[in-house]
């Protein structure tokens, strides 16, 4: 079952699942511009952790801003552990449960939720989350807190509606979804598990439908917080500081969090340890060894830092095409043999001689809901074929880059397969330089190491191709291919 929170006791893990970001784990440092109300006298004082948890969604509806990246933002420095772990619930779970707050709201609405202004929106859906999934919460207390937000976002003249709704909202008891959906056709199952449908019918069509209901599933949970260590004494390190590990799933260099806040560790912040998720961890060892490596999509630097601990002695070329996720990534990976230049991935300043490829492309996320639930109700069918386009480009552009004999991994945080599956054929189509190799080779080679600990292969392949579905295994959904230049 979905925990419903408790508020105080294991706060800090439940901050750090949420804030871990999708594609690395890392925690980008931007400077987030705040728009705060000031002199309000006239309202009662509010729960810190709900203003700022209303702000930071309000940015999300209006701006595109990341819910991960807010949760780490200076103003989150600012509140008690408890008041970080809340703010952390209350958004991520808006943002994973949007539809049925939606449906739970329009049943109690006298209006079309079309017409109810942003703030106002915001503001109900934190109330009837609260409302619905936290039984630690009085209703009182969330309703009473709701419409000093209203008052807050000077929108007094909607206190009674928002009053009003929320209290029906609230009469209307409706035990909490379990979780677990078993749900017998696409659009009963979107419904159920507050996914677009247009997305979940992808799903069962591709995978299937009971792969789909697993997809569904774990999106909708807390997923676990898994580091990536680059030498054993750090492990004693995090221990020193309170941080409780558990063996990894995958990898053998994968720990996964159980006990305090390793994003808060010094650890972390000096670069001795990488929040990533393992599905990412390994996508990086795929990629191998070699004597000059180039990653092409590279910041915020997880998997750059990844090949930089396997390839100690390899000169390592990281691109980025922004300045400021290029200033991070000089930030983040301090390995002296690696080389951050700011540059488009569809034509690098550099000449080739490459034995190692990683081209992880920018992609719909959807294989990190559960880190990234905002993204669901962004993404649109007709985003995919933009994506496509883009990552034709760049995987092409990757496999200039190699010597003969090199090999290039191509790889995406999608379950889509027009970014997937499609990219590397259209890329390949009518080439005889290139050949696309068998995972599986790559996979049992890991395994004979013993850099990989999990058995089942198969689970981790579909076709040639390195796959893994959240739900089906404990980690983001990530796709990727080998191709190697003849």
């Amino acid at each position: 079952m979905i925990p419903i929170v408790t508020l105080i006791v294991g706060t800090s893990v439940r901050f750090v699942n949420d804030v871990a970001h999708a594609r690395s784990g890392d925690f980008p440092e931007r400077e987030i511009n705040w728009t705060g109300t000031k002199n309000l006298g006239h309202i009662m004082p509010l729960s810190p952790a709900r203003t700022a948890a209303f702000d930071i969604l309000l940015r999300v509806d209006q701006q595109d801003a990341y819910a991960g990246e807010l949760l780490h933002s200076y103003r989150m420095d600012a509140l008690s552990p408890a008041d970080r772990a809340l703010t952390t619930e209350l958004v991520m779970g808006v943002l994973r449960w949007r539809s049925r707050l939606d449906e739970a709201i329009g049943e109690a609405s006298s209006r079309l939720l079309a017409k109810v202004d942003a703030e106002i929106l915001t503001v109900l859906r934190l109330g009837a989350y609260q409302l619905r999934y936290l039984n630690r919460i009085p209703a009182h207390a969330a309703i009473n807190e709701s419409v000093e937000l209203v008052k807050r976002a000077h929108k007094r003249s909607a206190v009674p509606f928002a009053n009003a709704v929320l209290r029906k909202v609230a009469a209307s008891k409706v035990d909490a979804p379990s979780g677990r959906f078993a749900a017998s056709s696409a659009d009963l199952l979107a419904r159920e598990s507050a996914h677009p449908e247009w997305l979940v019918a992808r799903w069962v069509a591709e995978f299937g439908l009971q792969a789909a209901q697993a997809i569904c599933s774990y999106d909708q949970r807390i997923p676990n917080v898994t580091v990536r260590l680059d030498a054993a004494e750090v492990e004693k390190e995090l221990a020193s500081e309170g941080i409780n590990l558990a063996p990894g799933v995958l990898l053998a260099s994968a720990r996964i969090v159980t006990g305090g806040d390793v994003a808060r560790t010094r650890a972390l912040q000096e670069g001795g340890v990488f929040i990533q998720d393992e599905a990412s961890q390994l996508v990086a060892a795929l990629v191998g060894r070699g004597s000059r490596l180039l990653d092409c999509c590279a910041a915020p630097g997880g998997k750059t830092a990844a090949l930089a601990a396997r390839n100690p002695t390899a000169e390592i070329i990281a691109a980025e095409l922004h300045s400021h996720r290029a200033d991070l990534l000089r930030k983040r990976v301090r390995a002296a043999n690696v080389q951050v230049i700011q540059a488009d991935a569809v034509s690098p300043p550099t000449s080739g001689g490459f034995d190692r490829v990683l081209a992880d492309v920018p992609c719909s996320g959807t294989g990190t809901l559960a880190r990234n639930p905002e993204i669901k109700w962004r993404l649109k069918p007709a985003d995919l074929v933009d994506l496509h386009a883009k990552q034709v480009a760049i995987l092409r552009a990757a496999l200039r880059q190699l010597v003969p004999g090199g090999r290039a991994v191509y790889s995406t945080c999608s379950l889509e397969r027009e970014e997937n599956e499609a990219v590397v054929k259209e890329a390949l189509q009518g080439e005889h330089e290139w050949e696309l190799l068998d995972c599986r080779v790559e996979l049992e080679h890991l395994r004979s190491t013993g850099e990989l600990v999990w058995d089942d292969l198969d689970s981790l392949l579909g076709g040639q191709f390195f796959r893994t579905l959240p739900g089906l295994q404990l980690c983001d959904g990530f796709f990727a291919a080998l191709i190697r230049r003849r």
